[in-house]
């Protein structure tokens, strides 16, 4: 998690943060989906190999997983974070492959202020997990709520 307590305040619109290095493994990809997403294209790589993408990828589940563990790393603040009611747009752009390693860019669309909690901020970001080589694998705009520096 990020080491520096921000605050609602340290989230204005246009910042970008960034960050992360999570490698992929074979053995991730298929220990994830045999739990939680058993389709052939994740879970044998044999019929991986005859299918549409060429070989083993990760499930967008199993994206997701590791991009919400880089949001925390990169993004969210143990001192402020509170929650979030939802995210647009997801979107899987680029098969996830054992041997990438992902990062996070995260830009800050929107930071406006709780007309219900004043001691809250509420900010839209757009999030692109990058792989090695800077592709977009997965876009979203996620919704956080985030508490105001305290006075």
């Amino acid at each position: 998690m990020s080491t520096e307590p921000r605050y609602f305040e340290d989230y204005p619109a246009g910042a970008v943060l960034s960050g992360g290095a999570m490698p992929v493994s074979e053995k991730d990809i298929l220990d994830f989906a045999r739990r939680w997403d058993p389709q052939a294209m994740h879970t044998d790589i044999e019929a991986a190999t005859r299918g549409p993408f060429g070989g083993l990828i990760a499930s967008g589940w199993h994206t997701g997983a590791m991009m919400m563990r880089l949001f925390t790393e990169v993004f969210l603040s143990p001192a402020s974070g509170l929650a979030s009611p939802g995210l647009d747009e997801l979107r899987w752009v680029k098969p996830v492959r054992a041997g990438d390693v992902l990062s996070l860019r995260v830009t800050v669309l929107e930071a406006r202020r709780s007309r219900s909690k004043p001691d809250q901020g509420v900010i839209r970001t757009l999030v692109e997990v990058l792989n090695q080589n800077g592709e977009a694998v997965m876009t979203l705009k996620p919704i956080s709520l985030v508490r105001c520096r305290p006075a």
